[in-house]
């Protein structure tokens, strides 16, 4: 075999060639490329090539099968031969014709250059030939595919035919391998993103971790060491991504969409001109004037296009502000203070107290270290770190800190295991800025509405013009006739239009704390289908809240409304007041002073979330905390650690005639009845016994279960005699007891759900709209909150739910049985993609817990594979990737991150899932009020189209010009088109299902239909109506104008005699013409005013729907008339722009076919609303 290209064999090589394959004809000129099967011709030859780009060339690229590759290939072609049944052993390629490397051998060393790849095997027909290409492809791919640096462009396949007509069946099945190869190749950038976090460093000993990064925990790396790491690894900084040059964004928008036609029109406007002024050098400058209006309208929509787009931010530059910028290191066995950029693995930092995390760092040593992981988990608490391996994820373990996120409080030391792009936060930043943007509904269909004009008005004007020419009319005449049927069909204010109208709701909304970034996604928010919420912050109101207390043996609900003010438990026991007085002593938040006049729930608070809600719920309960703090002072104290698990605290008290100190303890609930030998009910101690000890565990059991975070409170008063007022407590040596203490209560704390949020569910429900929780957060507290906002219903049951009503293990549950699922993140992992669609088509109501970012982002690609219309709420940077890969991102705007506020379209101004809902309302009115629009616009078409019809088939004069058609497009219909978005819901919109993204589009037939061949010609007859009457008046009767164009046109002709024997001239047959042409105007501008009023309701009658509920209605009417009699009257001398004075008498030619229209669309209504489902409503319903 022979490389592509290379010469054909000698007569020796050839008959050497026959002599070794003598069953197949071979392909004269070419080398013994294929054995062919019988019958087979030369053009059955079948090949794939695989052009490939960037194989290092230092590596080599293993053999898979019998395929010889080489190393740096560029392209690489892979040739099979085929070869009949009879042959018994594998055909062994010739020496001579393969580089000197055999397939027994060792990859040959790579070439410059290039080379070809070879594969010559034995085959038993054409069926086994293409499932033998399919292997090795497939092994092949998987080896290139493992190349990061290597990309595909293209592949080329030839003997497709032939290979068809021999093996029978659907070309595509036999090359699915093929087409797989390449996916595979595809689909690895995404594998890449959306794969989890592969770390064991969490696992591993001390001397294993010195052992792998070659580095010593006492004396750091060396200086040399550091430098030849951070040369190789790069240095600690987040790669930005490639970004489009601004010129080609701008020049994206000048030639999309009706754009590119426009510009056409243009350019033939210059044409026509150009010739016109060789063969005439006084030709009208009409075309002129037609290509610069043209030429403005792009231009001016492609600037606010580029606009609009250049208004969104770049994510990887909120990335980047999250660095930190320095970092304390050991190098050399000194500390050193160095930009953190430097850092590289292997380093030993040291990390306190208000510190960023320079870079992923497996913990060594910990003092009562807390982070806040917020941004990557979702959990609102701080997180206490230890050096301890806790848990097999890296994510849930306690010793690992992140990159970027801030130590509150203590001090750590920790090794660098990961720097730069390889850490948590490099992988959410190439996550986010990976993700491509999806298109929104909203521009799909403007896409495919564009699509359909523009095939209408090329293949119209295409046909009239093969006509125009085939009916010997002039070239130049032909290409003027093209412009006016693509000027005539193409609604030139639409997609501005459309702009301003989405600006408008965008307001509106904004209004309602619904700040819009991408104007698409006003409508996108509308056709949403699934909702993907976050749950802190945008389900819950973002701060630990008292939810129940425990004492007395009996369960006590506090009010975890916004304000706190109806809290009904029973204060008059003995016990609420010790343990009233625990939970404000035994508490390190305090408030930030100054703010007496600023409402409790609202004051800015020093100290942790728990401690936060304990201190606020005290403050509304018992007044001023500080205060009670002051009277009874603090001596001594042991804050909270994850090592010991409690907070002790020891006072004076405020009795002047008690003089023992009072210790104060809160903490684990486990850990505190340890050291409790009492319990005190009605404000009684009692022994601790059997009774009351199950009475605590079950309401543990019951608290916890709700997903609350639960603490236990205790006491003891120190005997005076042996604690007297003058003792020093030594918390070190713990000079005083820490059991046998008095146990009071339990008080549990939840992030509470926001008030609006089950109404806004409910909502959400009625609409057809999905809602889906997925949170980072513990999967009994994101099942609890589901279960009270309604995204879990009160009667639908999980599989664990139904194993415990009915006592089996969960394996034995019926999962068709469970109407709701909670998912986490470790079932998540194992399952497959087409596991998690059985999940979401199986399930109405879905948590997921405890989720990674990948793991959000792939949930997202899974909601988007059911043809959804995808929404994403999300405040932390952890949900940037989701919100970006998301049909509509949603981000907070009081607590979201930079990065989610700048991957998002929408952001919340209030933090309230409420909001969403408005928005879904204002989506859906805002696309029925674009259909409304649109129909609104079309009508017009077919009466600005005929008349070029009529000219060029009749030989009428021309009954309108192409700038009168851009006077109606961008001057009179502006104003009232924009006027529809102001129109109110015909019904409940939120009581029907979201829109279909493929079946129910913004055009579909039944809007085209009835636009065009309905409403449009009645007005075309009403505008000819006008037209032929303002002729007849002046002497030419409509009869009389058919073919009189030639005469009509030809500038030689000064006496052509109309009906009547008058005789006209050149110039007053013009000034006629330009009468017609405003008499037509005039004749589709009144028509278009009962167009609009009809457009209001597209089922109510208008009398149901008011006449006047929408007044900017009125104002676009008022602009059409004031805009026809400035141009009919006020500028008819200026004859550039081809109107004249107007006789009044004409203006009320076509009201009676205006009263027609909206008579008829009125029947059409009432039969629609008499008959649903029926042939009016399936036809002629938009």
């Amino acid at each position: 075999m022979r490389a592509c290209g290379r010469r054909g064999l000698s007569q020796r090589q050839a008959a050497a060639v026959r002599r070794r394959w003598p069953w197949g004809p071979q392909v004269a000129g070419r080398g013994p490329r294929r054995a062919l099967l019988p019958g087979w011709r030369p053009s059955a030859d079948f090949r794939a090539r695989v052009r490939a780009y960037g194989i290092p060339a230092s590596r080599g690229v293993p053999r898979p099968g019998n395929l010889l590759a080489a190393a740096g290939a560029r392209p690489l072609e892979v040739r099979l031969g085929f070869a009949p049944p009879p042959l018994a052993t594998a055909v062994r390629p010739d020496p001579r014709l393969v580089p000197a490397a055999t397939a027994r051998a060792r990859t040959p060393s790579p070439p410059t250059g290039g080379t070809t790849i070879h594969a010559m095997t034995k085959l038993a027909g054409v069926k086994t030939g293409i499932q033998k290409l399919k292997r090795i492809l497939d092994q092949y791919c998987t080896v290139l595919s493992s190349q990061k640096t290597l990309q595909i462009y293209s592949v080329e396949l030839s003997g497709t035919k032939d290979l068809q007509q021999t093996d029978k069946g659907s070309g595509k099945e036999k090359y699915r391998g093929l087409k797989n190869c390449f996916e595979t190749r595809k689909n690895h950038h995404k594998e890449e993103l959306t794969k989890e976090l592969d770390l064991d460093d969490h696992k591993l000993s001390i001397k294993e971790l010195e052992k792998k990064y070659g580095t010593n925990i006492i004396t750091g790396l060396s200086s040399t060491q550091a430098a030849e790491l951070l040369a190789h690894n790069g240095p600690n900084a987040l790669t930005p991504p490639k970004e489009t040059p601004e010129i080609i964004k701008f020049l994206k928008q000048m030639v999309g969409g009706f754009s590119l036609l426009l510009w056409i029109g243009a350019v033939l406007c210059c044409i026509a001109y150009g010739i016109q002024y060789s063969m005439n050098t006084s030709a009208s400058l009409d075309n002129v004037y037609l290509g610069c209006v043209l030429a403005l309208v792009v231009i001016l929509t492609g600037i606010f296009a580029y606009y609009q787009e250049a208004k969104s931010t770049n994510i990887m530059a909120t990335f980047n502000k999250m660095i930190p910028q320095q970092a304390l290191v050991i190098r050399d066995s000194e500390k050193k203070t160095i930009p953190a950029e430097q850092l590289v693995v292997g380093d030993i930092v040291e990390i306190r107290g208000g510190d960023r995390i320079p870079a992923d760092v497996r913990l060594l040593s910990v003092q009562g270290c807390k982070v806040d992981n917020s941004s990557l988990t979702g959990e609102s608490e701080p997180q206490p770190r230890s050096s301890e391996f806790t848990h097999d994820s890296p994510l849930e373990t306690k010793n690992i800190g992140f990159y970027s996120t801030t130590c509150l409080e203590g001090t750590a030391t920790g090794m660098v295991i990961n720097t730069g792009d390889r850490t948590i936060i490099g992988q959410i930043a190439s996550l986010a800025s990976g993700v491509g943007n999806e298109k929104t509904p909203i521009a799909i269909e403007i896409q495919h509405f564009v699509h359909i004009v523009a095939g209408v008005a090329v293949s119209i004007g295409i046909l009239f013009f093969i006509i125009a020419v085939s009916l010997k009319y002039e070239v130049l005449d032909s290409i003027i006739f093209l412009i006016g049927i693509i000027v005539a069909n193409v609604p030139e204010g639409l997609l501005a239009t459309v702009t301003v109208t989405l600006s408008l709701t965008a307001k509106r909304m904004a209004k309602k704390n619904c700040l819009v970034k991408n104007l698409e996604a006003v409508e996108t928010l509308g056709s949403t289908s699934i909702i993907c919420s976050d749950k802190t912050g945008t389900l819950t109101q973002n701060r630990m809240t008292v939810a129940h207390l425990w004492f007395d043996n009996q369960i006590f609900i506090a009010d975890t409304s916004e304000d706190h003010s109806n809290q009904v438990f029973d204060q008059s026991s003995g016990t609420w007041a010790s343990l009233s007085k625990i939970i404000t002593l035994c508490n390190r938040a305090e408030f930030r002073p100054g703010q007496e006049s600023v409402p409790i729930m609202k004051r800015v608070v020093v100290g942790d979330a728990s401690e936060t809600a304990l201190l606020k719920f005290s403050e509304v309960i018992l007044g001023d905390v500080m205060e009670i703090r002051k009277r009874n002072h603090k001596v001594a104290e042991i804050p909270f650690n994850s090592t010991n698990k409690f907070q002790l605290s020891i006072h004076k008290t405020d009795d002047p005639n008690d003089k023992r100190f009072l210790m104060v303890m809160k903490g684990a609930p486990e850990r505190i009845l340890e050291k409790c030998s009492t319990i005190m009910v009605n404000g009684q101690e009692q022994p601790l016994d059997k009774n009351t000890a199950e009475a605590f565990h079950t309401a543990y059991m019951e608290l916890g279960g709700l997903g609350e975070r639960v603490l236990g409170f205790c006491h003891l008063y120190l005997p005076a005699d042996k604690f007297p007022e003058t003792y020093t407590f030594d918390v070190d040596t713990m000079n005083f007891p820490t059991s046998n203490l008095c146990f009071v209560g339990l008080l549990s704390m939840i992030d509470p759900p926001r008030s609006t949020v089950p109404d806004a569910v409910t909502k959400c429900r009625s609409a057809g709209i999905k809602v889906i929780m997925v949170t980072g957060d513990h999967p009994i507290t994101a099942k609890a909150i589901a279960k009270s906002v309604g995204i879990i219903s009160a009667n639908s049951e999980t599989v664990e739910d139904i194993a415990k009503r009915l006592h089996i293990a969960v394996e034995q549950v019926n999962k068709r049985d469970a109407k709701a699922a909670v998912v986490t993140g470790m079932e998540l992992k194992d399952m497959s993609p087409e596991q998690l669609d059985e999940l979401l088509t199986n399930y109405s109501e879905i948590v997921f817990a405890r989720t990674s970012p990948q793991q959000k982002l792939i949930i997202v690609e899974g909601c988007q594979r059911q043809n959804a219309v995808v929404a994403v709420t999300g405040d932390g940077v952890n949900d940037s990737p989701a919100l970006k890969k998301a049909d509509i991102g949603i981000a907070m705007g009081i607590a979201g991150s930079d990065a989610a506020k700048n991957a998002a379209d929408m952001i919340l101004l209030d933090d309230n899932f409420a909001s969403i809902v408005t928005g879904v309302e204002e989506g859906r009115l805002i696309f029925d009020n674009l259909k409304k629009t649109i129909a609104y616009t079309l009508t017009k078409n077919i009466a600005e189209l005929c008349p070029f019809l009529i000219y060029i088939i009749a030989g009428i004069p021309l009954p309108i010009g192409t700038i009168t058609i851009l006077f109606i497009d961008l001057g009179t219909d502006i104003v009232p088109s924009i006027a529809l978005a102001y129109e109110k819901a015909e019904s409940d919109i939120m009581n029907r299902k979201p829109r279909h993204k493929k079946k129910d589009r913004l055009v579909n037939h039944q809007l085209a239909i009835y636009s065009y061949l309905h409403i449009g010609l009645m007005q075309a007859v009403g505008a000819f109506v006008v037209y032929f009457t303002v002729y007849a008046q002046e002497g030419f009767k409509p009869s009389f104008l058919i073919n009189i164009r030639v005469e009509w046109e030809n500038s030689n002709v000064n006496d052509l005699e109309d009906s009547y024997g008058q005789q006209w001239t050149e110039y007053q047959r013009k000034y006629l013409e330009w009468t017609g042409y405003t008499a037509f105007f005039v004749g589709i501008m009144v028509q278009q005013i009962a167009d609009l009023i009809i457009r209001k309701t597209r089922r109510n009658s208008i009398f149901q729907q008011g006449l006047f509920r929408n007044k900017v209605i009125w104002v676009g009417i008022a602009s059409q008339i004031i805009i026809g009699l400035i141009l009919s009257c006020g500028l008819g001398s200026v004859t550039a722009l081809s109107f004249t004075m107007l006789r009044p008498q004409y203006w009320f030619v076509a009201v009676p076919f205006a009263i027609l229209i909206w008579v008829y669309d009125e029947v059409r209504k009432l039969f629609i609303r008499l008959y649903p489902g029926s042939w009016w409503d399936k036809n002629m319903y938009y």
